[in-house]
């Protein structure tokens, strides 16, 4: 039985985002989900939350929108259920960004809404 090298969430983390400033989206993309997946297994939230952004940020760079506002959407349910609710507004407002340029109206009112909502949950807070 061969023992499984651990991947090391932190190195995958600082890997990609080295992919990311050069370009090469693709890449960093595969290791931002990685990171993702491996942080989310060690309990560390906020750190999964922040790669599956990434993650979408990549993607919307690639103009393949429909991928980063699944990774969007996840990384702002995510932070909503683990209370980083100003993560989770970004999340929405980039996942906004990816229904405009999808031209879908109707979604990007649904999420302005929602957005509008949170934030002014956020503001009552304080």
């Amino acid at each position: 039985m061969s023992e499984k090298v651990k991947e090391d969430p932190v190195k995958l983390h600082k890997d990609a985002n080295t992919l990311y400033e050069t370009g090469k989206y693709e890449e960093a993309l595969e290791k931002f989900l990685q990171a993702s997946e491996l942080y989310r297994k060690a309990n560390n939230f906020f750190d999964a939350t922040s790669m599956l952004y990434k993650a979408g940020e990549c993607s919307y760079m690639l103009k393949d929108y429909e991928t980063a506002l699944e990774y969007f959407l996840k990384s702002a349910e995510l932070s909503f259920k683990k209370g980083f609710d100003r993560f989770g507004v970004s999340a929405l407002e980039y996942a906004r960004d990816c229904y405009k340029a999808l031209e879908n109206q109707e979604k990007v009112q649904e999420l302005e809404k929602k957005i509008k909502e949170v934030k002014k949950k956020l503001e009552a807070s304080f």
